[in-house]
């Protein structure tokens, strides 16, 4: 069995569809970032990758990299997904928290989980995520942004 955690942030942006989760969420603002910067499927990919002693996002899909640039992030899951596979492993369960003071995203969260179900190929009862606020301290409590923490269990096959 391994363990692997996962963190990943980015900042409010005008004129940009706020993805999360695969997800489009509808909200005046988006993230900045050089993918799509969904910052779920971000935080699972470190999460997995860390697991499985393969570095981490940004070792494999550089933010310099423009192949990169505007990538759905379910790409990049799926990618990680095939990575994790060859090496030999398993997803046992995901454990994620969005952090966020808006907008609310309870009601989006069975397409996200739907969404990462699929990518990894795991039932939807091995997934679970959260929303919280920060309660208005900090940069994320202030609406500048939107944090993600995942952590997974691994075991090989």
């Amino acid at each position: 069995m391994r363990i692997g955690q996962g963190f990943d942030v980015h900042p409010f942006g005008d004129n940009i569809p706020l993805v999360i989760g695969g997800v489009k969420i509808p909200f005046h603002k988006g993230l900045i970032g050089h993918s799509d910067a969904d910052v779920l499927l971000h935080a699972i990919c470190d999460c997995l990758l860390g697991a499985a002693s393969l570095r981490d996002i940004g070792y494999h899909f550089s933010d310099s990299d423009p192949q990169f640039r505007t990538i759905s992030s379910r790409k990049l899951v799926l990618e990680v997904y095939h990575k994790i596979k060859n090496e030999g492993y398993d997803i046992v369960n995901l454990d994620c928290t969005v952090i966020l003071e808006k907008p609310k995203i309870a009601s989006f969260i069975p397409g996200m989980v739907q969404n990462i179900s699929e990518d990894l190929e795991i039932d939807s009862n091995q997934i679970n995520i959260k929303a919280k606020t920060s309660e208005k301290l900090g940069y994320l409590g202030r609406g500048e942004g939107v944090a993600a923490q995942t952590i997974c269990l691994l075991k090989k096959r």
